[in-house]
Formats: C-alpha cells, structure tokens, sequence
C-alpha cells in the first residue's frame, strides 16, 4: 500500500471522527458524570484514533525505508 493510499485513510476516518464527535457533544449521557466511559460513540472515537495511529506510523515507516533508498 502506497503512502497516498494510507493518509487517504487517515483522512477518511479523521473526517468520521469529527462526525462522532459532534453527535457526541448533543448526547444526553455526555452531560452527566464519567458519561463517556459508557458512551459507545466516544468508544467508537477511540477506536478511530487507534487505527489513525497504526496508519500513521505506516506512514512514517514507508518514508524512513524512501529516505534510505
């Protein structure tokens, strides 16, 4: 996978986050205490922010091995 196709990648989910993130800001349980610890779309948020980090170090591993080239 080229390094386009990954920050592609990147960018689609950072676009879905700030999706879930702005339906989480309306959510009732985001109001009260410790809300996000139940809350599964700020579960589904930290997820993406996982897979952005695996991509993005993808990223920076393909460019170290052109840097060395």
């Amino acid at each position: 996978m080229s390094i386009e196709e990954l920050e592609e990648q990147v960018d689609k989910l950072l676009e879905e986050r700030d999706e879930l993130e702005e339906v989480c800001d309306t959510l009732p349980q985001c109001a009260e205490d410790n809300g996000c610890e139940t809350c599964n779309t700020y579960k589904k948020i930290a997820e993406i922010d996982d897979k952005i980090e695996e991509l993005e170090e993808k990223i920076e591993s393909l460019m170290g091995e052109e840097e060395e080239e």
